[in-house]
């Protein structure tokens, strides 16, 4: 049975309220239980209501919709939408999965709603994680069975909200726990955080171009401005 997500839309502009109500319900799997032009009504709805994602605008009269997500952070999943796009790494420390920059088309809102998707599967069945006494290897849980990976065999982790994403060259394992968790571990002192989102393990690096990094299954990640003096001892 497809699983329903319930839906709020806070922004203070009519015609963008109207846009993403319109685009979401394209959805089958989204129900838009409420739409406010002010964060201050929003709060009042959320008093009695469960919501599981939430769009908001940030400038909006009153309070701003990153107030808002602080007042709210028992909400699921948030996604922002603005046309301020400098905000955007100011709403992902508060647990934001997605920022959408104003204007946008429908194909932009599909692809956070394919993210939606995927982290709320990961959220229902996410793998435990266990570390081996021999330290060469982990495991992680699926359904009832133990996985075990080799660290060799790892490629990369990336993060997804507080969800680690653990990629081999043939599967991707979903673990609830936080990329700079794994990080801290000196189990896993040979990768490299080169992103926000990602990690590298240094074994897997083919060739380091611009601001991408190419892995050996001929994987491309993005290389994060911040995050290139990590690589200087690469170069």
């Amino acid at each position: 049975m497809m699983k329903v997500f319930s839906c709020i839309i806070v922004d203070d502009d009519e015609m963008d309220r109207l846009v993403v109500q319109s685009y979401a319900k394209r959805f089958l799997n989204l129900n838009v239980i409420g739409v406010f032009e002010s964060a201050e009504k929003a709060l009042l709805f959320l008093n009695q209501n469960e919501v599981d994602i939430a769009f908001l605008d940030i400038e909006m009269p009153g309070e701003s919709g990153i107030e808002l997500r602080k007042k709210a952070l028992s909400i699921p999943v948030c996604v922002f939408i603005s046309s301020h796009a400098e905000s955007a790494a100011e709403t992902f420390e508060i647990q934001t999965l997605d920022f959408i920059v104003k204007p946008f088309k429908f194909a932009r809102f599909e692809q956070t709603i394919q993210r939606i998707e995927e982290f709320m599967n990961i959220k229902t069945k996410a793998d435990l994680y266990e570390q081996t006494i021999g330290g060469d290897a982990i495991y992680v849980k699926s359904g009832t069975e133990k996985v075990k990976i080799r660290l060799h065999e790892i490629l990369y982790f990336e993060a997804l909200k507080n969800y680690t994403v653990i990629v081999t060259e043939s599967e991707r394992h979903y673990v609830l726990k936080g990329l700079s968790e794994f990080l801290s571990d000196d189990l896993f002192r040979s990768f490299i955080r080169i992103h926000r989102s990602f990690a590298v393990q240094k074994q897997h690096i083919e060739k380091i171009i611009s601001n991408e990094i190419h892995l050996i299954n001929d994987k491309t990640i993005p290389i994060g401005r911040s995050y290139k003096k990590n690589l200087s001892n690469l170069l």
